[in-house]
């Protein structure tokens, strides 16, 4: 019997599909790498049929990729060995909500939004904010983070325990629900961030937090995008505790306009949010506008109001797709880096310069409170010397990460777009993590081809 009939037979055919448009729908994510198709797609309910699915995949030596939302941007969840696209669609319930431990259980198929609508029933919410939807499943995969990582910390900050199905088919959980443990290896840190290459995640507990008293929202902007970083630098220095603060370059809020149709001024600008007590919020705001105003800033505006916080932040969310859709037939290329806070400011200046230098359309844009900062690049995927500029450029600002003590990616992950680099920034430590994915998956039929090289 074909396996795609077994998987019928564990699933039902209802749930078990080789249907052409499904499987173009499960053959790329949001990135520029090239799609490929599975060769069947499954949807499954529980961890006992995830475990049915990869015990029958394990002893065939079929390949299985996770498949979240597809808002990845370094083909994780490309099937490029074939084999079972793994959809978790159906996996979407918010199982218990703690709110004296501040705790939620959920599985992997639920959004950033559908579980924040969720707890705010409860004065609660979910701090890790990567801008897409996606699903906490995906986003645990790949340790997310994003605007709201200044303050709150990245995805690994937040899991306190997952249910991971192993490629034989074991089902075991790496955590608790406590606050900490000294008990045994730290498996649930080792999982998070792994990309779906040592076992399926289909549960989560996740650490939330109480919605704060009073936000604010403010807009700066700069002559220059080193008085822009220099005021971000400032700013941690001083230790006003913001929980957003980002940088968009003068490239990128042109296309904001463009886009939104909105009038902010066409310079660097940083996007920044307070939390806390509205007279705490206050002496925040007056500090943070005083030390923009040491640095050359020539507007400093806030905002209060829910849906004109919302408005700003909407701006910057939306500005991969204000590029996509201003730019008919090109395709997306979003490389990050994180550096050292130190070499924040050169970092993003000499990007913006590379960026100048190749010729290409792209733009600056980061989480700059940690160190995080991206480049957006459009590009034209049937032009051969576009594309070889385009990487050129991405390896430049790899380069430069690494030569200053950074890391090849902050939040989007490696997949297959950073597997390049994963050598030079590791050294031996990489033949360790091989190691690793040999015993908890000797068979490599779990997402290959990221990560490592095959």
């Amino acid at each position: 019997m074909d396996y795609r009939q077994q998987l019928a037979s564990l699933l039902g055919e209802d749930r078990v599909t080789t249907n052409p448009t499904v499987l173009m729908n499960h053959s790329h994510d949001e990135s520029y790498h090239p799609p490929h198709l599975p060769d069947v797609v499954v949807f499954p309910q529980s961890a006992d049929e995830v475990s049915a699915i990869l015990q029958l995949a394990n002893e065939q030596r079929i390949a299985v990729t996770p498949f979240g939302l597809g808002t990845s941007l370094e083909g994780h969840a490309i099937p490029y060995a074939g084999g079972i696209s793994m959809d978790f669609s159906l996996m979407n319930q918010v199982l218990e909500v703690r709110p004296q431990d501040f705790l939620v259980r959920v599985q992997p198929g639920v959004t950033r939004t559908q579980l924040n609508r969720e707890l705010k029933k409860h004065g609660l919410f979910f701090s890790v904010d990567p801008g897409a939807d996606a699903t906490l499943g995906g986003m645990a995969a790949t340790n997310a983070s994003g605007t709201t990582s200044v303050r709150y910390g990245v995805m690994r900050d937040q899991v306190r325990d997952l249910q991971v199905v192993l490629a034989d088919g074991r089902i075991i959980h790496t955590g608790s629900m406590t606050a900490k443990s000294s008990s045994g290896y730290h498996l649930t840190g080792l999982f998070v961030g792994s990309e779906g290459t040592l076992g399926v995640f289909t549960e989560l507990t996740l650490r939330v937090y109480g919605i704060p008293e009073a936000t604010m929202a403010a807009r700066a902007s700069f002559p220059t995008v080193q008085d822009a970083v220099d005021t971000v630098v400032d700013i941690m220095g001083a230790g006003i505790p913001v929980a957003r603060i980002e940088l968009v370059d003068e490239r990128s809020i042109q296309q904001v306009n463009l886009y939104k149709e909105t009038s902010y001024p066409e310079n660097p600008t940083l996007f920044i949010e307070f939390h806390g007590s509205e007279q705490s919020l206050a002496h925040d705001i007056e500090f943070a506008q005083n030390i923009s105003a040491e640095h050359g800033c020539t507007q400093f505006l806030f905002e209060t109001d829910s849906k004109a916080r919302a408005a700003l932040w909407d701006a910057r969310h939306n500005l991969a797709y204000a590029f996509l859709h201003k730019s008919p037939g090109k395709k997306m290329m979003v490389t990050d880096v994180c550096v050292p806070f130190s070499e924040l400011a050169k970092a993003v200046v000499d990007a913006r310069q590379a960026i100048d230098r190749s010729g290409l359309d792209g733009a600056v844009l980061g989480h700059v409170g940690d160190g995080n900062y991206h480049a957006i690049l459009m590009i034209d995927v049937h032009d051969a010397q576009e594309m070889a500029r385009a990487e050129e450029l991405n390896a430049h600002l790899v380069e430069y990460a690494l030569s200053r003590g950074g890391t090849c990616t902050g939040e989007h992950g490696v997949g297959v777009g950073k597997v390049k680099y994963q050598r030079k920034e590791h050294g031996a430590a990489l033949d360790v993590m091989r190691s690793m994915k040999q015993v908890l998956d000797p068979n490599a039929i779990l997402n290959p081809g990221k990560i490592f090289a095959n």
